[in-house]
């Protein structure tokens, strides 16, 4: 059996790219409240992926607009930009170069946010999360959702209530336990034996 936080078995993704990115072209409109961020899509060079470039800003384009994303709460907007600096900076980014970014202190794949810059891992982005027990389409939500919270100031939470939807900022890539992330050294997590289902979104019935 995988354990909760190591990467599951799936397609090939790329090891190590460029240390560069190229922003993928294409802007649109703004959505969501007037706390607007601004954000560009880019991808490290040499990272290959399904749909290719255009196909991950798509994806990403599509959950921020969601009505179960961040503008759910009526507080949040985001507009993509393409020509200016922008308020984040959200990266595809392959796996090697995800360490050197996010760091390897807790030894299994993740991603992060350091300053105005969004790490998508790519592996995790082809291979999802042994907690989604393979729902891949759901775990890039997640990945996309909880990577900008942290963009947008929000912190790691625990899970609350045994059996609920997991909170989005809860670390799902490595797991939904309390006890297991506990035992990891997760930031925020203390074992009471608590445990959540995945959940993708920060208003998952919709927005309020």
């Amino acid at each position: 059996m995988t354990a909760s936080a190591e990467l599951p078995p799936g397609g090939e993704s790329t090891a190590q790219g460029g240390r560069e990115w190229v922003v993928v072209p294409g802007s649109g409109p703004a959505v969501g409240g007037a706390d607007r961020r601004t954000y560009t899509v880019e991808v490290e060079e040499g990272v290959q992926v399904v749909g290719g470039p255009s196909g991950f800003a798509t994806d990403v384009g599509a959950i921020l607009a969601d009505s179960r994303s961040w503008i759910g709460g009526g507080k949040h907007g985001f507009q993509r930009v393409d020509s200016r600096e922008p308020d984040l900076r959200i990266r595809l980014t392959s796996q090697l170069t995800t360490r050197e970014v996010c760091g390897f202190s807790i030894p299994f794949e993740g991603s992060c946010v350091t300053g105005d810059i969004v790490t998508i891992n790519v592996s995790r982005w082809v291979r999802g999360a042994v907690s989604f027990q393979g729902a891949l389409v759901e775990y890039k939500q997640y990945v996309v959702n909880h990577e900008v919270g942290h963009g947008l100031g929000y912190g790691h939470r625990p899970c609350h209530e045994n059996g609920a939807l997991a909170p989005v900022m809860m670390q799902q890539s490595w797991g939904v336990s309390n006890d297991y992330l506990a035992a990891l050294g997760t930031d925020g997590v203390q074992a009471d034996g608590k445990v959540c289902k995945p959940n993708a979104w920060p208003y998952p019935t919709g927005a309020r």
